[in-house]
């Protein structure tokens, strides 16, 4: 667990020694900063119209239509993009520089390596998250959301991100080019993110199979406020799936059967 922890540590170094994890975050805190505005603005003009009409009729929460509206109308594809930025250099990098050589012969186990770079990507998106916080909060100081159902929300973005980076960083392994490693990424991503769509046109067996597979369909009970095991499984699954692929190509680098 200590060479894992000591990978990680180099790989969020690393981030931060170039401008990847600057370009990230400040993406993403414009985008989170912009919506947050847009929405909250909506959402009170929405209430004063309300309560100028004297309509009795039921009104969205907080909730529903300021967090849930955020994190997985928009920001969940948001990430398609951002993501491969964060997986591209974790093993194209190596190839490039000409450190993959040590890094397969070193005495550290190929598993160890594995796990240490994708949780010094998963500390890079967990920063991701917690700088969603710093808006979100506000609505805890001037408002009233319920707690349970954003925490649901932000498990589900955190498993959707996890399975995205697993998924990403079996890509780079393929390629020292950065640029190609994060375009493959996005083209993946984004066809593993629509493969629930043919099922909003007709509803068969086999587009049952394709939603099913689709990284964006388990989100939806998440973004309900509800904790389902099978969609906790999905993501699990990608990620383990993510892994494994990884393992397999980094065996493929040292010439194993």
């Amino acid at each position: 667990m200590r060479n894992v922890m000591a990978i990680a540590g180099k790989e969020l170094r690393a981030y931060f020694h170039s401008p990847i994890a600057y370009l990230v975050m400040t993406v993403w805190s414009l985008l989170c900063g912009y919506l947050f505005y847009v929405y909250t603005q909506a959402y009170a003009a929405a209430s004063i119209r309300r309560e100028m009409s004297g309509a009795s009729m039921p009104f969205p929460t907080i909730n529903d239509f300021i967090i849930r509206s955020m994190l997985q109308g928009f920001l969940m594809v948001v990430l398609l993009f951002l993501i491969p930025l964060i997986t591209m250099r974790l093993y194209s990098e190596e190839k490039k520089t000409g450190t993959i050589e040590l890094l397969l012969t070193s005495p550290v186990s190929d598993l160890q390596i594995i796990l240490g770079k994708y949780v010094g990507a998963l500390a890079l998106y967990a920063t991701l998250i917690a700088l969603t916080f710093l808006y979100l909060g506000l609505l805890f100081i001037y408002g009233n959301p319920d707690a349970k159902p954003l925490l649901a929300n932000v498990l589900g973005l955190f498993l959707y991100g996890g399975a995205l980076l697993a998924l990403g960083m079996w890509i780079s392994t393929f390629t020292k080019n950065q640029i190609i490693a994060g375009v493959v990424a996005m083209v993946l991503f984004l066809i593993l993110f629509v493969l629930n769509w043919p099922s909003q046109i007709t509803f068969n067996p086999f587009t049952q199979v394709l939603s099913y597979l689709s990284l964006g369909s388990h989100l939806d009970n998440f973004a309900k406020g509800v904790i389902d095991l099978p969609d906790v499984v999905y993501y699990l699954s990608a990620i383990v799936l993510g892994l494994f692929l990884t393992a397999r190509s980094v065996d493929a680098l040292k010439g194993r059967p």
